[in-house]
């Protein structure tokens, strides 16, 4: 035999030397829940190894997260239920903790970098990404709000706006917000083809965050779909988005391939609460390897095309490549 593959596979340095695919720690965002409060660190408990976290802690968590050489980071609010309406007025509110903390990281950490989530899930009394009127979600009358709340968050300090309403236009309306406002140089990072899928239960735990009636599925995209993804990336791209998502990611790699192939702009990946819960349950009953499974469900990822990829297994595995 004159082609034998297994002489490139003979020792650790010859299969270092032609590895096709490396995870570094830049490539990696780390989801922090936030909290008001003091002195807060609460366990999710449908995501073991994940916190909410009050403003002190989460300072405290930048700063490990530093350490190990991870900077990059996404903040989801929690809002106590009193605070939410209709409108999501409290999203771009001067006392909501969420915009304080933003600007107290980026004083402390001035080295990190800030993703913000623009949505009115967490803010309002219906618990939809859009205004809700006889139980339609009206889209054009929810981007005055998303552009108000990302304006907002660039005021707070955050590096990046990442609007995960898929409300059709607004990356171009709060495009438009921001550099009226003198923020162009604030990126977008637009959730491109977020899907309604069944693994965001975990997340929604964390932030209370559930539809209080009906579903999502007239706006997230249906998971049977894969070429309408690339009409999400074209109009996303037309209206200046910045970077192009994926959410979620290890059950959509196709759907990845296909927009790193088709567009010139970054592709970000959000590798999501449940399907980061699945492995962490297979891992705790014994059946999977933590320290073998965990980097290897990420890898796959950035293979598939991801050049950023939110997990919460960020830490963990800013952990393990340092040490490596």
């Amino acid at each position: 035999m004159l082609r034998r593959p297994r002489r490139n596979r003979q020792s650790a340095g010859i299969r270092q030397m032609q590895q096709e695919t490396r995870l570094h720690v830049s490539n990696l965002v780390y989801p922090l829940f936030l909290v008001d409060g003091k002195g807060i660190r609460t366990e999710v408990s449908s995501l073991p190894g994940n916190y909410r976290h009050s403003p002190d802690e989460a300072l405290r968590t930048v700063e490990s997260c530093l350490e190990l050489g991870l900077s990059n980071f996404i903040l989801f609010p929690s809002i106590e239920e009193k605070l939410k309406d209709k409108e999501a007025t409290f999203s771009y509110h001067q006392d909501n903790f969420y915009l304080k903390v933003s600007r107290k990281i980026k004083e402390a950490f001035p080295e990190s970098t800030l993703i913000s989530d623009v949505a009115m899930d967490p803010y309002s009394s219906d618990g939809h990404d859009g205004l809700v009127s006889n139980g339609q979600i009206l889209n054009d009358e929810t981007l005055p709000i998303l552009g108000k709340m990302a304006v907002a968050q660039a005021q707070a300090g955050f590096d990046i706006i990442g609007p995960s309403d898929m409300m059709d236009g607004r990356v171009g309306y709060i495009r438009e917000a921001m550099d009226d406002s003198g923020f162009t140089n604030v990126g977008i990072m637009s959730y491109t083809a977020k899907y309604a899928s069944a693994f965001y239960g975990p997340f929604r735990d964390a932030l209370d965050s559930a539809p209080k009636d009906g579903d999502k599925k007239t706006y997230q995209m249906n998971p049977a779909n894969r070429r309408e993804a690339l009409l999400e990336a074209e109009l996303d791209t037309l209206e200046g988005a910045d970077y192009l998502m994926v959410k979620p990611a290890l059950h959509y790699l196709d759907v990845i391939s296909d927009l790193k192939a088709s567009s010139d702009l970054p592709i970000a990946a959000y590798h999501v609460s449940g399907e980061c819960a699945m492995l962490i349950a297979a891992c705790e009953k014994g059946w999977l390897d933590y320290q073998q499974a965990m980097p290897e469900a990420v890898l796959s990822i950035k293979r598939a095309g991801a050049d950023v990829i939110i997990t919460y297994f960020a830490r963990d595995l800013a952990e393990i490549l340092k040490n490596s």
